[in-house]
């Protein structure tokens, strides 16, 4: 697969796929919509302590830096998992800019992320202990049960198979009742299958460039 680095809004990287026409973060700011839909409106809006994450979609790693950034500055324990069926190649990882937006220690934390092996946890800091596993989201099973979903797969219309009914149904059997599930998606079909699973939908303002997002809360 063919990734070209392209540069957002906010001057961070995101990544352009050409074979589906799609970028891994908004063009309008990589580093401000996942800290502000994936950190702001869901690991600082939520109570849990200790905190359990699970990403659907690992991709350049840069939630779980913010997330483990967050983690450090709220003195709070994560535990992050995050799944990805297609790691990408060190070079590709190397090229990006986001540790150089964000400081000398969160370079560390960025390194340290991505150098850790798959498929075991890890202690990246005290506060933020990461377990990536290199797996399909939809034909794999899912173990463990978290407080918080950061769902941010592709786009419905580029990987319609990972927003079908039938996962949601993965992951609320995942999710613990009172959990949240933050994504960047308001579609139709996305709310009711989400509805259909037992959780709670909200809409919030979205950051730069997109109206709303999407939060919800399972039952």
């Amino acid at each position: 697969m063919q990734y070209i680095i392209a540069k957002t809004g906010d001057g961070s990287h995101t990544l352009y796929v050409p074979e589906i026409d799609e970028y891994y973060h908004s063009i309008h700011g990589a580093i401000q919509e996942s800290e502000y839909v994936f950190i702001k409106c869901g690991q600082e809006f939520s109570s849990a302590n200790p905190l359990r994450i699970f990403e659907a979609g690992f991709g350049t790693g840069l939630n779980a830096l913010l997330a483990c950034i967050s983690a450090e500055a709220g003195r709070r324990t994560v535990f992050y998992t995050s799944i990805e069926k297609y790691p990408l190649p060190e070079r590709i990882i190397t090229s990006l800019n986001h540790t150089a937006m964000l400081g000398e220690e969160a370079k560390h934390w960025f390194e340290l992320i991505h150098s850790c092996e798959w498929n075991r946890p890890e202690e990246i800091t005290k506060n933020f202990i990461l377990h990536k596993i290199c797996g399909d989201l939809i034909t794999d099973d899912l173990e463990g049960f978290y407080d918080l979903i950061f769902f941010d797969a592709f786009s419905p219309g580029r990987q319609p198979d990972i927003w079908a009914p039938e996962l949601f149904r993965k992951i609320s059997r995942i999710t613990v009742p009172g959990g949240i599930f933050m994504t960047y998606s308001v579609k139709g079909e996305i709310k009711r299958a989400l509805r259909a699973n037992g959780f709670r939908v909200t809409l919030l303002p979205g950051p730069a460039g997109k109206r709303h997002i999407l939060r919800a809360f399972k039952s």
